[in-house]
């Protein structure tokens, strides 16, 4: 979900809720204590160079259980950012400290917005001989090698 995005589902919306992956909501006193930019400049296991862009909101809950962040305050809060900090409409990274702290995507479902897994990849496939796709392979077309277990080995 790109800036643009949350804000437009915000406008729409009365209260603000994010719920984790396993299906809990954060807690609803939680207040976003950081809206940033964070760039990461470095090098794949192919040699490429790369830079990557997102937005990072971060996400934390304190013993305040009076003060709730309505929708119209983050959007005045993204505004500022994008005045303040520059920020292009990025996708959003957000972070939300449960055991450790965690790193999410975002999405939203018509009612709370999503914090989504993300998921560590090789970026240099091709150079590291990784298939893009796993082949698929029919059982019955692989030849069976003879060995200790073959049917007629007395192993069993």
């Amino acid at each position: 979900m790109t800036l643009s995005e949350i804000k437009n589902h915000l406008k729409n919306l009365d209260t603000i809720a994010f719920q984790l992956p396993n299906g809990n909501l954060v807690p609803n006193h939680f207040h976003v204590t950081e809206v940033g930019k964070v760039s990461k400049h470095f090098i794949d296991c192919g040699g490429t160079v790369r830079n990557e862009d997102v937005v990072n909101f971060q996400l934390w809950e304190a013993n305040d259980y009076d003060h709730r962040l309505h929708p119209e305050k983050l959007v005045h809060i993204i505004e500022l950012s994008e005045k303040v900090l520059g920020l292009d409409d990025l996708n959003i990274e957000v972070e939300y400290q449960d055991t450790t702290i965690g790193k999410f995507g975002l999405d939203f479902d018509g009612t709370n917005f999503l914090l989504t897994t993300k998921q560590t990849d090789c970026l240099a496939k091709s150079n590291c001989g990784i298939p893009d796709k796993k082949p698929k392979v029919k059982l019955s077309d692989l030849q069976l090698e003879s060995s200790c277990c073959s049917p007629n080995s007395n192993c069993c």
